[in-house]
C-alpha cells in the first residue's frame, strides 16, 4: 500500500472509531507531501454554539484538553449537555478535528477579558490541543498542524499575533477586573508550549508577507 493509501486509510479507520459518520476529509494543495506538512481535517459537528450570534474573529484563544485521549475530549465538548466547545481540536499525531466554523459562536473562553472587553466567546476562536501541557509538551504535528489551520484565518480576519492568547490569560484579565466574583485560576496550557506556538506561528506569517 503507497504512502497516501496509508493515510487515508488510518484516518478513515480513526473517524470510524469515534464514529464520526459525517466526518469529511480534506487533503490540503499537496496530497503526496508527507504528514508534516500537510495535515487531515475532520468535520466533527457540535451542537454546542450560539445561534443568534456571529463570531466577530478578533482574537484566538489556545487551549489543552487536559484528557487522556481523542475520544473523550470530543465527547466531552460535543456532548449537549456540557454547554462547552471550540471550534477545532488539534491531536498529538496533528489531524485536526473541526467542529464548527471559524464564524460560529462557541463556547470556549468562559469569564474573559481580551484587548479590554468581556465575553471572548463572542470575538475569538477556540483551539484546542490534544492532552495536558502540565505533564508533556505538545508533538511538533500539532504545532505544524495548528499554524497549518491559524494562518488563513488570521490572514482572512485581519488577526494580529497579539491577539492570540491562552485561556489563562482572558481569565486571569476577568479576575484583575471583578476581583470579588471570585473566580476560578484557569490552568491550560503553559507558557512554554504557548511560546513554541507563537514562534512557529509568527515565522509563518513572516512567510507569507
Amino acid at each position: 500500500m503507497d504512502k497516501k493509501k496509508k493515510r487515508l486509510s488510518y484516518i478513515v479507520a480513526t473517524a470510524a472509531a469515534l464514529g464520526a459518520a459525517a466526518a469529511v476529509f480534506l487533503l490540503g494543495p499537496n496530497d503526496e507531501c508527507e504528514p508534516e506538512k500537510d495535515y487531515f481535517e475532520i468535520q466533527y459537528p457540535t451542537q454546542n454554539y450560539n445561534r443568534e450570534l456571529t463570531n466577530e474573529l478578533r482574537g484566538i484563544v489556545l487551549h489543552h484538553t487536559a484528557l487522556p485521549t481523542i475520544e473523550r475530549s470530543l465527547a466531552v465538548l460535543t456532548l449537549p449537555r456540557n454547554i462547552v466547545s471550540t471550534h477545532c481540536v488539534v491531536d498529538t499525531n496533528g489531524v485536526r478535528y473541526v467542529l464548527c466554523p471559524p464564524t460560529t459562536v462557541a463556547y470556549h473562553a468562559g469569564k474573559s477579558i481580551l484587548n479590554g472587553r468581556e465575553k471572548c466567546n463572542e470575538f475569538t476562536l477556540g483551539v484546542e490541543f490534544q492532552g495536558n501541557t502540565q505533564e508533556r509538551p505538545l508533538t511538533e504535528h500539532q504545532i505544524k498542524s495548528a499554524v497549518q489551520y491559524l494562518v488563513p484565518i488570521m490572514r482572512t480576519y485581519h488577526i494580529s499575533p497579539d491577539s492570540v492568547v491562552t485561556h489563562a490569560m482572558v481569565r486571569d484579565n476577568y479576575m484583575k477586573a471583578y476581583p470579588e466574583r471570585n473566580t476560578k485560576d484557569k490552568v491550560d496550557i503553559t507558557l512554554t508550549e504557548y511560546s513554541r506556538v507563537m514562534t512557529a506561528l509568527r515565522a509563518a506569517l513572516e512567510e507569507e508577507r
